[in-house]
C-alpha cells in the first residue's frame, strides 16, 4: 500500500498529522480513534472553529474531531458512489 505523505498533502490543510500503529492521532495531549486501517498514514488536519478540526486522507474529507470530546464525527460515504460505464 502506498503511504501518503505531506507532498500529497492539499494546501488547504492547517498540518498533516500520523495516525499510529493503533489507530490513533494525538493532538494537544489529547487521543482521539481514527482507524487501524489508516495506521501509519498521514491524515490533513485544519481547524474551522474553535476545537473543531476537519479531519482529511489525500482530498477525501473523513469527519470533524472534536477535542473537547475527544470523538471523531464521522462524514457520510466521504468516498462517494462509484459508477461504471457499461461496455
Amino acid at each position: 500500500m502506498r503511504k501518503y505523505t505531506a507532498g500529497c498533502r492539499p494546501a488547504f490543510h492547517d498540518r498533516d498529522i500520523l495516525v499510529t500503529a493503533c489507530g490513533r492521532i494525538c493532538m494537544h495531549r489529547k487521543k482521539i480513534n481514527v482507524s487501524t486501517v489508516l495506521a501509519g498514514q498521514r491524515l490533513g488536519i485544519k481547524e474551522v472553529d474553535d476545537g473543531i478540526w476537519l479531519l482529511s486522507f489525500m482530498h477525501y474529507d473523513l469527519g470533524y474531531i472534536d477535542l473537547e470530546q475527544r470523538t471523531l464525527q464521522t462524514i457520510d460515504n466521504p468516498f462517494g458512489t462509484r459508477l461504471s460505464p457499461m461496455s
